[in-house]
Parts: structure tokens; sequence; C-alpha cells
């Protein structure tokens, strides 16, 4: 029996442009329109000068998705050398700057404990305590039904089909201590060397157990570009080696803030009458990712801070950041779902 998530040919781009810039991205990278690389820098440049709100842009935000496609290797029909040319990467880079300065602009930056482990992570842990306010698990335990529990998975597809992989990127830039703590959280996420109990793997099976399409992708079209954003977060941070205080803390927020959700979410995937080839990867995460928070808040992000004091306030922002663009995404399917709404694109409706 195969355990891969992916079928042996990679799934394509069958994604829609959302406008003039993820439109030439998608030309580009695929040379559907080899002119479309040329004219990329001023669609670029033009839009960035008229976007009011990066973060929650939809074709910015599906460009930028589009461009880091091509380091993860996800689309068969993205030429491979495309990763490296020169013209892409000077779009990605203008789009990351813009996305970046958002995010700084407006997460507020936490306080800044002393560069010691212990003290590292008890500021994050203050920072990822749950308030006790609206969220997506607890609706999802209480009161969600069948087609919003749907969505929600088709918005968690986005980035749980790929779960782990822009954390990763941090792997190769650390040492000693923070090292060793990352390698043994990404191993649990990768399946302890048993590719049946690969996350990704795991949650493509709840996928096909709810009827939902497993391929990676597949649901491109359906989420909005705060959905989107959540991953470009993550690939923004993990792909900038200048950025690796910021993937370390939202690693640390995201491990965090998610065995209790996790829990509920199971709960409510049980209410609804899902049994274990649903609920099995939410229940996994009940008890993985207990343990990960300890590694990530002290081994993993307070070691590094006590290693490399100077990373401390992006360790900081990165977890700040992680819970305000994945709240931000959360916030959006309450507030549709509250309204009656679908909380996907229109016409997308599953």
């Amino acid at each position: 029996m195969s355990y891969s998530t992916l079928p042996d040919a990679l799934p394509q781009t069958a994604f829609s442009p959302r406008g003039p810039v993820s439109r030439a991205v998608l030309a580009a990278l695929t040379h559907r329109d080899r002119a479309a690389q040329r004219d990329l820098q001023p669609f670029v440049a033009d839009a960035l000068a008229e976007a009011t709100d990066v973060w929650r842009d939809e074709d910015l935000q599906l460009a930028l998705y589009t461009l880091y496609a091509s380091a993860y290797g996800a689309f068969g029909d993205i030429d491979p050398y495309s990763e490296w040319d020169p013209e892409l990467l000077t779009a990605r880079s203008a789009l990351e700057r813009a996305f970046e300065q958002q995010l700084r602009a407006e997460v507020p930056l936490p306080p800044i404990p002393e560069p010691r482990a212990a003290d590292v992570a008890a500021a994050l842990f203050a920072l990822t305590t749950e308030t006790g306010g609206p969220s997506v698990a607890r609706y999802l335990a209480r009161q969600a039904d069948q087609a919003q529990a749907r969505e929600f998975l088709i918005h968690r597809s986005i980035y749980t089909l790929r779960e782990a992989d822009p954390h990763s990127w941090a792997i190769p830039r650390l040492t000693g201590r923070p090292k060793a703590a990352l390698v043994e959280i990404q191993s649990d996420e990768y399946g302890g060397g048993r590719p049946e109990r690969v996350h990704a793997e795991i949650f493509a099976r709840t996928l096909t157990a709810v009827g939902l399409d497993r391929r990676y992708g597949a649901y491109i079209d359906a989420v909005p570009a705060v959905t989107l954003a959540s991953q470009n977060a993550m690939s923004m941070f993990g792909l900038n080696r200048r950025l690796l205080g910021a993937i370390v803390g939202h690693l640390a927020a995201f491990e965090m803030t998610s065995s209790i959700p996790n829990r509920h979410t199971g709960d409510g995937f049980r209410r609804l009458g899902y049994g274990p080839d649903v609920t099995d990867y939410f229940d996994e995460h009940v008890e993985a990712d207990a343990v990960h928070e300890q590694i990530a808040g002290r081994d993993l992000a307070g070691a590094l801070a006590e290693d490399r004091p100077s990373l401390l306030p992006d360790i900081m922002f990165g977890a700040a950041a992680c819970l305000a663009v994945d709240g931000a995404m959360g916030q959006h399917m309450l507030d549709r779902w509250e309204a009656g709404r679908s909380a996907l694109r229109v016409g997308t409706a599953q």
C-alpha cells in the first residue's frame, strides 16, 4: 500500500488568476506565456503602488503563493528552472517586502523578555494563552454543521497538505540545541520514519473520509486571500535566512496554540457523527503538540535567543504574526458562518 500524499504525477496549477499579477506569475512559471516574465515587474510595481491592504489582496496573495509553490516543487507544470529566475525572484522580493512591512506595522510587537530560555518560553506561553474569546475550534465543537466542518477542512488544506514544510527551511540555518529541538519536532511531523503517520498524510486521509479532494492545491480557487496569507507568512519567514528568528517564533506559537484547539475540533467532528478515519489527525495533535510546545518554547526559541540574542525581537514578532495571520483566517470563517454565509469564495461552496 502506498502512503504518498501526492500521486505519481504532481498536480497541475489548475487554479485561476485573480488579477494581472497572479495571471502574469502563473503564465511565467508555467511558460504558458514567456512574454509575461518580461512584463512582470511593471505589473507588480503598479499593483503595489495601488494596494491598500497587501495582506488581504486576492491578486497579490495568490501571486506570492504561486511564486512560493515553485520553491516547494508543488505543481508539475511549474518549470523547476523558474525557482531561481532573476525576474521572478525580483517580483517575489517586492511582494514580500510589502507584505512584511504591513505585518510589522499592524502586528504589535510583544514585550521582549530577557534572552534566557526560561524567560523566552514564559513570554511565548503568555502571548499564546487562550483568551476565551471566539474561536473556530470551539465553534466546531459546539455548533458547526456538516457544510461548515467541510469548509474548515478546505481552508486548512492549503497548509496542512504540506504540514511542517515551511518550518523545515530553518533546519540548515540552526546549530546546536535549537537545531536538535527543531529536528525532534519535525521528525514527529514527518511520521518518525513511518510514512503512514506523516501528518500531511493523516490529514489527506481525513479529506478523503469526508469526500473532499486530497490533491494538493485542489481548493486554491475556493479560499480567500486571508487564507493564502497564512501559508505565505510561513513561507516568507522560512525561505528568507534573515527571518530565521521569525520562523522559529512562528513555529513556537503554532505549536503552543495547537493541542487544545485540536481537541475541540476532534470533538466537533465526533459530534457530527464522524469516526476515527476523520478525527485521527486532530487526536494525534492533542498529544503530540502538548509535547512539541514545550520543546518549541524552551529548547528551540529559548535556546536560539540565548545563542543569538539579536534574533529575539524577531522571535517574538514571528510568534505574534502567527497569531495575527491565523487569527484573521479564523475570524473570516466565524464572521461568514455567523452571518449564515459560506466562508469560501463566491461560487465555490462545497
